[in-house]
């Protein structure tokens, strides 16, 4: 059962309940004293009327109220005509999308009704809206606060009987590109959003100005200047074919070897402060973060330059987030089931391990998942000054110590065994130039 709530103009009625709920005009000179005796219980004025106020929660099974109002002035309640009755209340829901409503009022012996519809007009063009009604019972003193169905107050339009309106064929907000919407939601957030939330939606919108419509304009006149680097062009190549992380083969020193402005883009770093902000905040708990990153925080301590000291932080804060999505797409899922991984950086991973967004969980393909592992493990090598014991790390990535050396070799490491005071540790170092091991191809055993 669904109730209707029609809205007509206010009469003497509605005006003499609106003075009751309006304070006394003596009220505001008594502010002072009531505030000294708010324990005391006070006797309402021959004006003012004391209610009990009750909110009303949404139910699942139960459809809460739908209200409609006429901008014209007419009047549901009154009779129009000698043989006139009450006006008639239909509520009516599309077959096939459940979001659409439709509010038709028939008042009796009048050759118009009026409807209101929750997919076009005033009610499209505010859905981001709230609404609730109060019900005020002055003989119960209680007020009753009751969310409207849908969030939706409908507009009731006087319309002929017998002639339909076309329905159109989409609503006004299931036409909106998903690219109106971002637009939308941006514009939004600069007026009625915080001053980090605004922060956040300007430095999203300079990293997709390259896509827009601005930046391929000429685009022939400016590849005519373009020298094309066959080196960075191989090892692209090589890149897709090894499925490693971007690289230099003729890089000099390690530092140059991987690319890092490749694999944290610039608009990113703002995104991984979460380390560098507990340190600076005392006593901090890193508990939630890997074995890996745990057992440097230290190190990470007694760096002096402020500089070295996020940029070392913000790539602890990448591997974490790396790590997290392995495990959220992996069957042990539920260990980083509350980690929160940036939206510029999840819609990053998504994409570049190949992610269903469609599905609730879909895990990780044999070659992407190797690709995410490679990007862990060099930034390792950052994190360790490219020489780096991987036994934590392996801990971390849930894998035995064997198949992560292979992969470090891989990515063009040397394997050697560091002593120390305890035992023996194998460590990755990466020797440049970068020297690939080749690809060993299995000739198949010939059946005798």
């Amino acid at each position: 059962m669904v109730k209707v709530i029609v809205c007509s103009p206010m009469d003497s009625e509605s005006e003499d309940m609106k003075s009751q709920l309006e304070p006394s005009p003596t009220k505001k000179s008594k502010n002072k004293k009531n505030k000294m005796d708010k324990d005391k219980d006070v006797a309402p004025q021959p004006n003012q009327i004391k209610v009990k106020v009750e909110v009303v929660r949404e139910h699942p099974n139960k459809t809460p109220p739908i209200v409609g109002y006429f901008p014209s002035g007419f009047d549901p309640c009154k009779n129009y005509g000698d043989n006139a009755g009450p006006s008639e209340f239909q509520v009516y829901r599309h077959r096939n999308m459940n979001k659409r409503l439709q509010l038709v009022v028939r008042p009796t012996s009048s050759p118009v009704e009026f409807v209101g519809t929750s997919y076009s007009g005033e009610a499209a063009a505010v859905h981001r809206a709230m609404y609730a009604l109060g019900v005020l019972d002055k003989e119960a003193g209680t007020l009753k606060i009751v969310p409207v169905a849908g969030n939706k107050i409908f507009r009731l339009e006087p319309k002929v009987k017998g002639i339909a309106d076309k329905e159109p064929e989409s609503s006004t907000v299931e036409e909106m590109t998903w690219k109106k919407k971002a637009a939308a939601a941006a514009q939004t957030t600069v007026l009625w959003g915080t001053k980090k939330a605004v922060e956040q939606a300007k430095k999203k919108q300079a990293l997709r100005q390259d896509e827009g419509p601005d930046a391929l304009k000429n685009l022939d006149v400016k590849m005519k200047d373009v020298v094309i680097n066959k080196n960075a062009l191989a090892s692209t190549e090589a890149h897709i074919s090894r499925n490693i992380p971007p690289y230099d083969a003729s890089a000099t020193t390690p530092q140059e070897a991987y690319i890092l402005d490749k694999i944290i883009l610039k608009g990113e770093w703002d995104y991984l402060e979460d380390i560098y902000t507990s340190l600076h905040q005392g006593e901090a708990n890193f508990s939630a973060y890997p074995t890996f990153v745990r057992n440097r925080i230290g190190k990470l301590k007694e760096i002096k330059d402020e500089p070295e000291k996020k940029k070392l932080s913000c790539i602890f804060s990448y591997i974490n987030h790396l790590i997290k999505f392995k495990i959220q797409h992996s069957f042990n899922a539920s260990s980083a089931k509350g980690h929160k991984i940036p939206a510029i950086l999840h819609h990053k991973f998504t994409t570049m391990f190949a992610v269903s967004e469609s599905r609730r969980w879909s895990p990780l393909s044999p070659e992407k998942l190797n690709l995410l592992i490679s990007y862990v493990l060099v930034l390792t090598l950052f994190s360790d000054e490219f020489r780096t014991d991987y036994t934590d790390i392996a801990k971390d990535l849930s894998m035995t110590t064997l198949p992560v050396r292979q992969l470090y070799e891989h990515l063009g490491c040397k394997i050697s065994r560091q002593k120390d005071e305890q035992k023996n540790l194998w460590v990755a170092t990466l020797p440049v130039p970068l020297a690939f091991p080749g690809l060993e191809q299995k000739q198949k055993k010939r059946k005798r």
